[in-house]
Formats: structure tokens, C-alpha cells, sequence
């Protein structure tokens, strides 16, 4: 039976802490647990693994009643097939379907190794018969044989000797000529990938952040790539016009380091969770687990620290005209910040449940935590996604949503709207909205209909991300299973796909639609190139 060490479980604990946004309780008990002399690979263990830890107790129940047909013994075998990690990341299917492949290559190997050694005991058997058989044979005919006997044997093997070197003889000479037999056959390993996957070649790998790189963005306005993580830093990389080069990328030159802390460096308080530029990209806003929000030139200079929330930021965003900052926090209060002269000029306090600034509309109906919100490109339309399963589409004209999209199995992180419709680049192509979930598919709506389009099923564990194409035609998906792909809307199908090395937590495209951006668990920014 697999079990859980102590140190195992106050990491889990600390990072449910850490991860829910009580930084002071969870660095007290991080330091009171000593977990900064623990050997554990934090980025192995997915977000959430503590909750995931006990719902997978839940499933354990259903597995457990699945194999009820089984001793206890047997049941305690089963389990020992699987690893701490497969509880979090697989569902009870998936387990079950673990535990038998396993127990069937077990049996098949135990089966084969039994074989071998009945089949080994039988030669020896037989080795031994024969031996015993050949001695007396021998035995026999030194007793019988006589010496006129010997002599005719031994020159019958004189005779056969000579033929068989008359016939080397004769076959030398074929030893260099061409009718030696058929050729020998050719092996050459195919050097030509799947159509769908991304060259190295066109895959540009970013390094210089020594902890999870959990947010990224593109300037509006030319090739600069912002990227935020949990080593307190977040980063201006200039990304070079035309295609990318494989390898890494991390001189100086080439990189801005945004520093979230004065002293120590790597504090956990100042994880960066996220950033996004004004409209014109000369400005750089960043949000993070110390409550402060931080404007930065494009240079990576330090100019406004705004200074009210009391707890970790988590969302930001700019007006059209760049001269105000709305920020969310954990606190449960959105303030609006007046830029060119650093102070708040607006809070909003949120109520339990969800609901807009007061004395605007609220809107009811999620039976769960609501994960995002998006209006569509002519701010009409307000979507909704929730833990509850489900994504909603609202109006600003009812209270009551316009279309409930029940699709998803497992909780939906994150929608977006397509740049497309009325008031886009791309007026005349249909306006659709994209949901990623924790079920690993992705659901493309039609939200006039309220139906669903299609559902994009290549990843095999939670999606945290997904961004559409400037010209709408494509989307890009970042999930758990360390892949992105990019799918064609039109047709509904992969098109490109990359893997890296970690969980991908967000991903995002330049201006010009040629790039894509995804932010890894593992540290590292990836730049593709996407050309079709």
C-alpha cells in the first residue's frame, strides 16, 4: 500500500496555503516545518494536489468497490502498482486501467520466466539423459570395436576430411563475387517528423527563471514578451523579427529582469501572478502575492508602486486609453488606479457569491467558485466559467443568463472570446467563444445558438490556457500534460503541436499571428514559430 511521509504532506499543506493566498500562515508553517531542507521537486507537483489528494480519496472508494472481488491482500497488491503522482493526475478509470496493464505484464512475465525455467529444466533433464546414454555407448564400443574396425574409421574420417576441404576450395572464390546471396538490407533512421509537430528549428527556449513561470504577454506594439514567476522577477525579453532558432536564449542583452524584492532574493511573498501591457505597449503592469501592483517602462524601469490591496493580486487590466489600472485581489476588492499620479481613485468590495461593483447588475446562477469572466469584443456580452462545470453567457440588458453551456465534465478554468464578429479585424467571420477545463478537452460554442461546436479532446490532463489567433482562425492550448497545441477552428483539428519538459500555464500570440508564446512549470519561456 502506497503511503504519504510526513515531510510529503506538510508540502502539500504548505502549497494549499501558499496557492489559496494565506502567505503569512503559509510561510509560518513552511518554516516551522522545515521545508526549506526538503528534497521535494515542487515542480513535479501539479496546483491544487492537496484538494486533488482527497477527491482522489473519494475515487479511491469507487476503485476500491471496483476491485471488491479481490482479498484485501489482493486489493493492497493492486494499489501497490501505483505512485503517489498517479493519484493526482488520473481519474479512477485511468488507475484501474493502470493497476490491470501492469498486473497482466506482470503475470506475462512471471508466466514467461516459469516457461523459461521449465524449459531449462527439461534441457537440463535431457542434456543429462543424452550424457549418460553417450557413455555408455562409448563404453560399449571400446569393448566391441576392434583395432581393423578403428582403422576403417579412421580412415573414412581422412576421406571425408579432404572432401570437405576440396569443397572450401570451391567456394572461395563466390566469397568476393555477387552471388553470395540477397543484399543486406539498408537501415536508416527517419529523420522526418509528424506533420503536426514543431521542429526544434522553429522553437526559441527562453531561460533565466529559477522558479515556475506562471503568466506571459506579448506588447501590442512590437517584439517584446513579458513573463512573470515565482521567483519574485518578472521579465522584458526582445525576441528577434523572422523565424526562431533552436537552443536557449538568455544574455543580458536580450533580457530585462524586473526585480519584486529589495533583499533576499526568491521571496515567495512576491510571486508574480500576472502582467499585462497598456494599449500601446510602452507600459508594463504587474500584480503579485505581496498585494502591490507595479508599473514598468519597457525598459524594465521601476516607475509607480501602487500600494492599497490587502492581499495577493490576481488580476489586472488596463483601459483603452492607458491612464487607469483596475486591479483584483484576493481581498475581495477590485480598485481602480490612476496612473500618472499613482493613486486609487476607486474600490469595489465583492460580496459572498459573485457579483459586479456595487449598485451595478448582479448576476446569479453558478452553484460554484467562478474562475474567469471575458466581455466580447463589443462589450455586450459578459461570459462566465465556473468550478460548477459550466460556462455561462450573460447580457447586460437581464439579469438571467442568455445561454448555459453544460458540456464539461470537471471544473472549467478559463474561456476566451474570438477576435472575430462585430467590432473586430475579422467582422465577417462567426463570433465563438473557447472553454478550457480541468477534464482536458476544450469546447468551442456557437453563442448566438448557445450549442456546442466542437470539443478539442488531444490533451490528456488539465488545460490552463488557451488563446486565439489575431485573425481568429486558430487557437493555441497549454495544458498540465507539458504540450500546446494549435488547432484549426474551421476545421477542428490539431494542426501544430510542441512538448516541452513542464505544465504549461499560459500561452499567448504576437500582433502579427507568426509566434506563439507558452510559459512552462519548469522554469523556461517557449517561442515558436507558427507558419502554415
Amino acid at each position: 500500500m502506497i503511503s504519504l511521509t510526513s515531510n510529503e504532506l506538510n508540502y502539500l499543506v504548505f502549497r494549499y496555503l501558499h496557492e489559496s493566498g494565506f502567505t503569512h500562515s503559509a510561510y509560518a508553517f513552511g518554516y516551522e516545518a522545515e521545508l526549506h531542507k526538503s528534497t521535494i521537486d515542487g515542480n513535479v507537483v501539479p496546483p491544487g494536489a492537496l484538494v486533488t489528494f482527497i477527491q482522489k480519496g473519494l475515487q479511491y472508494l469507487e476503485l476500491e468497490a471496483d476491485l471488491s472481488s479481490s482479498s484485501d491482500a489482493d486489493m493492497d497488491d493492486d494499489f501497490s502498482f501505483l505512485q503517489p503522482l498517479d493519484l493526482i493526475t488520473k481519474d479512477a478509470y485511468q488507475l484501474q486501467k493502470m493497476v490491470r496493464e501492469k498486473k497482466d505484464r506482470m503475470n506475462a512475465a512471471n508466466q514467461k520466466n516459469e516457461s523459461r525455467e521449465e524449459s531449462e529444466r527439461e534441457n537440463a533433464r535431457e542434456v543429462e539423459e543424452e550424457r549418460r546414454d553417450g557413455e555408455k555407448e562409448e563404453e560399449e564400443d571400446r569393448e566391441d570395436k576392434s583395432y581393423k574396425e578403428r582403422e576403417q574409421e579412421i580412415g573414412k574420417e581422412n576421406e571425408e576430411t579432404h572432401e570437405d576441404h576440396n569443397e572450401i576450395e570451391k567456394m572461395e572464390p563466390e566469397e568476393n563475387g555477387t552471388c553470395g546471396g540477397a543484399e543486406p538490407m539498408e537501415i536508416t533512421p527517419s529523420s522526418i517528423s509528424l506533420p503536426s509537430e514543431i521542429p526544434s528549428s522553429d522553437v526559441t527556449v527562453l531561460e533565466g527563471h529559477t522558479s515556475e513561470v506562471f503568466a506571459c504577454a506579448w506588447s501590442p506594439s512590437g517584439s517584446l514578451l513579458a513573463s512573470g514567476s515565482g521567483d519574485s522577477t518578472a521579465r522584458i525579453w526582445t525576441i528577434a523579427d523572422g523565424g526562431c532558432g533552436s537552443g536557449m536564449q538568455n544574455e543580458p542583452a536580450n533580457v530585462a529582469v524586473l526585480k519584486h524584492f529589495k533583499g533576499r532574493a526568491n521571496e515567495k511573498s512576491k510571486d508574480v501572478t500576472t502582467l499585462d501591457w497598456n494599449g500601446d505597449g510602452t507600459l508594463l503592469a504587474t500584480g503579485s502575492y505581496d498585494g502591490q501592483a507595479r508599473i514598468w517602462s519597457r525598459d524594465g524601469e521601476l516607475r509607480t508602486t501602487l500600494i492599497k490591496h490587502k492581499g495577493p493580486i490576481f488580476s489586472l487590466k488596463w483601459n483603452k486609453k492607458g491612464d487607469y489600472l483596475l486591479s483584483g485581489s484576493v481581498d475581495k476588492t477590485a480598485i481602480v488606479w490612476d496612473i500618472k499620479s499613482g493613486e486609487w481613485k476607486q474600490q469595489f468590495e465583492f460580496h459572498s457569491g459573485w457579483r459586479e461593483p456595487t449598485n451595478q447588475n448582479l448576476f446569479a446562477g453558478h452553484q460554484g467558485e467562478v474562475n474567469a469572466i471575458k466581455w466580447d469584443p463589443t462589450g455586450s456580452l459578459l461570459a462566465s466559467c465556473s468550478d460548477d462545470y459550466t460556462a455561462k453567457i450573460w447580457s447586460t440588458k437581464q439579469d438571467k443568463y442568455l445561454h448555459d453551456l453544460k458540456e464539461h465534465v470537471k471544473e472549467i478554468y478559463t474561456i476566451r472570446w474570438s477576435p472575430t464578429g462585430p467590432g473586430t479585424n475579422n467582422p465577417n467571420q462567426q463570433l465563438v467563444l473557447a472553454s478550457a477545463s480541468f477534464d482536458s478537452t476544450i469546447k468551442l460554442w456557437d453563442v448566438e445558438l448557445g450549442r456546442l461546436l466542437y470539443s478539442f479532446n488531444g490533451h490528456r490532463d488539465p488545460v490552463y490556457s488557451v488563446a486565439f489567433s489575431p485573425d481568429g482562425e486558430y487557437l493555441a492550448s497549454g495544458s498540465m500534460d507539458k504540450c500546446m497545441h494549435i488547432w484549426s477552428v474551421k476545421e477542428g483539428k490539431i494542426v501544430k503541436t510542441y512538448t516541452g519538459n513542464g505544465g504549461i500555464f499560459e500561452v499567448c500570440w504576437n500582433k502579427e499571428g507568426d509566434k506563439v508564446a507558452a510559459c512552462f512549470a519548469n522554469n523556461v519561456v517557449c517561442v515558436v514559430d507558427f507558419r502554415m
